[in-house]
């Protein structure tokens, strides 16, 4: 059985060297994010020439998420690199401040959170590991009350518990990191903190200027990890291709107990509006350590693939962990196993759904037929990639193989679920195409002599939004 979910993995320290890359793609990872919040332009651009020239050698599609560092919401620097917080002490959060910190004072790299808020307010630190309570504000000053006590140490994060920081998703930083993204061409631009569908607009346009010059467009995913983007979350998933339940930020401002229900309500609601969505944040965290994930990680992975997500992510696990190769492989292996207790419901989603496009209701008939006759596969040509992305939003067992002539294409469907996106020559002769698409799923062991499966296609061939056309076949 080929997996569905797809896997997507962090690149870093311990997954840059070319023989554990070559082993963590082969071992199942289909995306690698190149995190924007380490390293300088040419370390990314390096990384992924790199992860191009691994996945041409395993001969394997992969695509490439640049992922936006965002605003810096950050304490500053101390002058021992961490200190120890007592619960009741007093602690000023100084945006003026520019010498080293200690226990009852830092300075902030942001410097607005003086005017985000006002005595009362709750703010949590490093991950919510670190409570305060805003006691006053005076000036440049933020005077606040140790609630939960710890260890605080250099650049950890802030968040305002409910939201309402009124940093901008986009910084200077992260818009010549756009340029940077586009000099090598990443499939996918992940988007940190945006609060509204505007965020996302403003991301996309600057993506679409920077990558003019060689006509890349990358498809856009917003991070949802504030809470004021939980109201608007329709108009955001209307402006991007997808979003990823980023769960470590969300979960500190709208609390931990809330997130499991808002990350189904997410992936519901992304599937429904034919988006692709991403669960992220600590899904092996243990893994960083140990060879072996803890039964709760086993859990949360395969509830997030019951839930139906495109893909699940795995961040220092295999950026810094010591066991980067394993941690991909056991992923593997709890997708497979939740995915043989899926149930399959097709009839149900068809229900009273009424379809506005062509392409669209092709793309629903292909599933709706190889799903009753038991077809092997349904091919889908397509150039842009649409029609296997539609076919996507619903669970099947049959596989669906995405053929398309565009590299980028074929590189962009490796996140859709239960997509296998091959690369085959441009035609415009309709019957040569579908000939040669039955030769090449042959050609891997897909198809055999007396196999049925489904192929869509579009008349004339070779315009992306024509697919038109829905066949039924069986091997020779």
């Amino acid at each position: 059985m080929t997996r569905a979910t797809k896997i997507v993995a962090t690149l870093g320290p311990a997954s840059s060297d070319p023989a554990v890359l070559e082993r963590l793609l082969i071992a199942g990872v289909d995306v690698v994010r190149l995190n924007f919040s380490h390293g300088k332009a040419q370390d990314h651009i390096d990384r992924a020439t790199l992860v191009r020239a691994v996945a041409e050698r395993v001969g394997k599609p992969v695509a490439l998420m640049a992922d936006l560092q965002g605003p810096k919401i950050r304490v500053g620097k101390f002058a021992e690199g961490k200190v120890a917080l007592e619960p009741g002490a007093t602690f000023v959060l100084d945006a003026g401040r520019s010498e080293p910190g200690d226990a009852s004072a830092v300075g902030l790299d942001y410097k607005e959170l003086p005017r985000d808020v006002r005595p009362g307010d709750t703010l949590l630190l490093n991950d919510g590991l670190i409570k305060l309570s805003v006691q006053a504000v005076r000036g440049e000053q933020v005077v606040t009350q140790v609630v939960l006590g710890g260890e605080l140490s250099n650049n950890k994060g802030i968040n305002k518990a409910g939201g309402g920081l009124t940093a901008p998703a986009l910084t200077a930083k992260d818009m010549e990191d756009i340029k940077t993204a586009m000099a090598f061409q990443a499939e996918y631009v992940a988007v940190s903190f945006p609060k509204s569908a505007t965020d996302m607009e403003m991301a996309r346009q600057l993506a679409n200027v920077a990558g003019e010059a060689t006509r890349h467009k990358p498809a856009m995913i917003a991070k949802i990890e504030r809470s004021e983007a939980i109201p608007v979350l329709e108009q955001i998933l209307r402006a991007s291709d997808g979003i990823m339940v980023a769960r470590g930020d969300l979960a500190v401002e709208v609390g931990n107990a809330a997130v499991p229900a808002l990350q189904k309500k997410m992936i519901r609601m992304a599937r429904e509006m034919d988006k692709v969505v991403i669960t992220a944040t600590q899904m092996m965290e243990s893994m960083i350590l140990a060879p072996v994930p803890t039964r709760a990680e086993v859990s949360d992975v395969a509830n997030a693939v019951l839930d139906g997500t495109d893909a699940v992510m795995l961040s220092a696990e295999t950026a810094a962990g010591k066991f980067p190769v394993e941690t991909v492989e056991h992923m593997h292996l709890i997708a497979l196993e939740a995915e043989r207790a899926e149930e399959v419901e097709l009839d149900g989603d068809f229900t009273n759904k009424r379809f506005g496009r062509i392409d669209q209701s092709i793309a629903m008939g292909a599933l709706f037929t190889a799903h009753h006759l038991g077809c092997k596969a349904i091919i889908a040509l397509t150039e842009s990639g649409s029609t296997a992305l539609w076919m996507s939003r619903h669970n099947i067992k049959v596989p669906i193989f995405g053929l398309t002539s565009q590299t980028g294409s074929e590189r962009r469907m490796t996140l859709y679920r239960n997509v296998r996106p091959l690369l085959m020559p441009k035609m415009t002769d309709r019957d040569a195409a579908l000939a040669k698409a039955e030769a090449l799923l042959v050609e891997r062991g897909v198809l055999r002599p007396g196999d049925t499966y489904a192929i869509t296609c579009g008349e004339p061939m070779g315009y992306p939004g024509g697919t038109n056309m829905l066949k039924v076949c069986q091997v020779r």
